[in-house]
């Protein structure tokens, strides 16, 4: 029997969220600065879901794997729509930049040359400064197809250049038809000089260029003898995933993922980028030379990798950059104030980045130096270069605690960094637990084991939280963490540490923990929110998630909207439920975009006025519910509870940075009703936190919305 529900395609469901972000940039009520770098986050987005989500479809398309979610002619269709998408964007994305960004700049008195003709007040200073500064490493390689075809780097700029050799001159021209044309590839300097260069100022205007234009400008002191008929610039794309035998024991882990992770500049062409005004003919020449396949060709702009305008140069004054505020600290847990101390009264809970990560910090700096301090257990997924958090794990080992890492080793692009924290924590002492053979741990949890000196009991600390444990993403991504003493909470917390030990056979009483008791509670409260409904009863479920993706999850909250269920979505990224169909009626999927990246997971259940609020580590995707070891706890502080539920009612109130996503996957912004006040989320709850604090610092003013 087909099954009558509809689902939205995942990697189509991403792209959609990805225009959101690149629908930032036409905000003029945002700084200048923040909206160029809207444009940068869109194409280092893209860039990422080429070399790992379209990498891996096209691995399946062309046969190469096997898979058991797709087959190789809807892999390939698949491609194609991902490609035709991407196209559609791009074109949005070449008409903000140039009709919007750069009018704005100038208007700004910073004019950023978009070619190789500059002013004449100019072109002595792009001669020198390319013969001083960029010429010297510069090694163009000729490309003669079968005979002399050069590497081409992942991710690196190149620019593709056809020449003709110089004529002596005759009475009649030469056709340029008769000279064979000759072809290089030149690397840009990546490392030795910047991509944006600063120029003198000329009266009251600023100017910037890009360095492949400094480039262009001078290609014949480069081929000297040569006619230089064209240059556009290319780069390719190769698959970043890596493959590794899942099953396998922790030594042979690492020493594949330190082999495999080398090769990963390396890995197959997922695409071939290129600039759109590259005559047929040339562009074939390369496809030919470089054995690319014609569905790896992806056109792209006279300027590539636009994920560098981040570091786009700001030379006006009365330009400013975007300045976020400052994390606040909270006053009840000033220098004198034991965090344990607080926490043994009552449960306490973080929002980044509107607070400071610092707390968790000191938190470990308490476990450290306190004398009742057992043990510290911590989970690590992604930490920062340099981490704190580490380092403070070091100390503990140094001071004589008993300290035990778990470290996830399969943790996407940071699987270079887990390995040298840990080999760094290993050296120090600490015992390090690596992955567990076919599965993730995704979890982002710590445990403070205590017992008194003369044997007593007193309290252990348990955190559990909806990021990583990581300073620096610790002011960009909005985030929760929670404190507690519990001893439900604290004694399942140990349990599922015996568990990534591979000690027992766990129980949970409050903990929902994938792979044991997540699913069937989340059945038991969808359940009863149906159960209320059919009684005629108000039924209320609110999600807050990154991703929804898991089809058995889905159908379940389908079934509840037959029923009545009033369902909200928070979903920032994928989301694959369909919204405005019959069976979807009742649901309405919200997405947020703003200045800092929304990765809680918070879950709401109305549960006939007595709601249950939950927060932690995974979303609805398939693999966190069925794949991944993810941590949940129930919120069980009244105050919290209702903290929590304040930060979802203004969430789904925002008339500023909300978009309602419909049933094409279209971004529809929410609209503020006249008279009614402006809501921008993220602003709002800071300045709600702000006043929940016991007094605003003075050195924080509150954000302007």
């Amino acid at each position: 029997m087909e099954n009558k529900y509809k689902y939205f395609k995942r990697d189509i469901s991403w792209l959609s969220f990805n225009y959101r972000v690149l629908l930032e940039a036409l905000d003029e009520r945002l700084p200048l600065y923040e909206r160029i770098n809207f444009i940068s986050i869109y194409s280092s987005n893209l860039e990422e879901f080429y070399k790992i989500r379209v990498a891996d479809h096209k691995a399946v398309a062309s046969g190469a794997t096997e898979s058991d979610e797709e087959s190789v002619q809807s892999a390939r269709e698949l491609v194609e729509e991902i490609n035709r998408e991407v196209n559609r964007q791009l074109d949005d994305r070449v008409r903000i930049y140039e009709q919007k960004i750069l009018p704005a700049l100038q208007k700004n008195h910073i004019i950023f040359y978009q070619d190789s003709h500059v002013e004449p007040f100019h072109q002595q200073f792009i001669k020198d400064f390319f013969k001083e500064e960029i010429f010297p490493y510069l090694q163009p390689v000729p490309v003669s197809k079968d005979k002399i075809v050069s590497f081409l780097r992942d991710n690196r700029l190149y620019l593709a250049i056809r020449l003709y050799p110089k004529e002596e001159r005759k009475e009649s021209p030469i056709l340029e038809s008769s000279r064979p044309p000759l072809y290089f590839v030149m690397k840009q300097p990546y490392a030795k000089v910047p991509r944006f260069i600063e120029l003198p100022c000329h009266e009251k205007n600023h100017y910037l260029m890009f360095v492949e234009d400094i480039i262009k400008a001078n290609l014949n002191l480069i081929f000297p003898g040569y006619d230089v008929e064209s240059c556009y610039s290319i780069k390719i794309s190769r698959d970043a995933d890596i493959l590794i035998d899942d099953t396998a024991s922790s030594a042979d882990l690492v020493a594949q993922l330190k082999k495999k992770v080398k090769k990963r500049k390396i890995g197959d062409v997922c695409r071939f980028v290129y600039d759109r005004a590259m005559p047929h003919d040339f562009l074939d020449f390369l496809v030919d030379a470089f054995h690319i396949h014609r569905d790896e060709l992806v056109p792209g702009d006279k300027h590539l990798n636009l994920e560098d305008l981040r570091h786009l140069p700001n030379p006006s004054k009365s330009l400013h950059s975007p300045e976020k505020p400052k994390p606040m600290k909270l006053t009840i847990l000033d220098e004198k104030e034991s965090i344990f101390n607080y926490v043994a009264r009552k449960d306490l809970l973080l929002y980044y980045p509107y607070h400071s990560f610092e707390h968790f910090i000191h938190f470990l700096y308490e476990a450290v130096h306190n004398p009742e301090t057992r043990e510290i257990m911590v989970t690590q997924y992604r930490v920062a270069e340099n981490s704190a958090v580490i380092n403070t794990l070091i100390a503990a080992a140094q001071n004589g605690k008993k300290v035990t890492v778990f470290v996830e080793l399969k943790a996407r692009f940071d699987e270079e960094n887990n390995l040298a924290t840990a080999e760094m924590m290993q050296a120090a002492g600490i015992k390090i637990i690596y992955s567990i053979p076919g599965l993730k741990v995704h979890a982002k949890v710590a445990l403070i084991r205590r017992r008194g000196l003369n044997g007593e009991k007193i309290p252990s600390y348990a955190y559990i939280s909806t990021g990583n444990f990581n300073e620096k993403t610790a002011t960009l991504y909005a985030d929760c963490g929670l404190f507690t003493c519990r001893k439900e909470i604290v004694n399942d917390l140990y349990n599922l540490f015996r568990t990534l030990q591979g000690k027992e056979d766990p129980k949970f009483t409050t903990l929902l923990v994938a792979r044991f008791n997540l699913i069937p509670e989340l059945n038991r409260l969808i359940d009863r929110e149906i159960a209320l409904a059919d009684q005629g009863k108000p039924a209320r479920i609110i999600l807050k998630m990154n991703a929804l993706q898991d089809p058995a999850m889905i159908d379940r909250l389908y079934e509840a909207s037959e029923h009545g269920v009033q369902t909200d979505l928070i979903i920032r990224g994928i989301c694959c439920l369909i919204p405005d169909q019959p069976y979807s009626r009742n649901i309405r999927i919200t997405r947020i975009v703003d200045s800092f990246l929304e990765h809680a997971r918070i879950w709401y259940f109305g549960n006939g006025g007595n709601p249950k609020v939950f927060m932690g580590s995974p979303d609805w995707m398939r693999r966190n519910l069925y794949r991944r070891i993810e941590a949940i706890t129930p919120v069980l502080d009244p105050d919290l509870r209702n903290s929590l539920i304040e930060m979802l009612t203004i969430q789904l109130a925002d008339n500023q940075k909300a978009c309602r996503v419909d049933a094409k996957l279209q971004n529809i912004f929410k609209k503020r009703t006249p008279g009614t006040p402006a809501i921008r989320a993220q602003y709002t709850l800071y300045n709600r936190l702000c006043s929940n604090n016991a007094q605003q610092p003075k050195d924080q003013p509150a954000m302007s919305q």
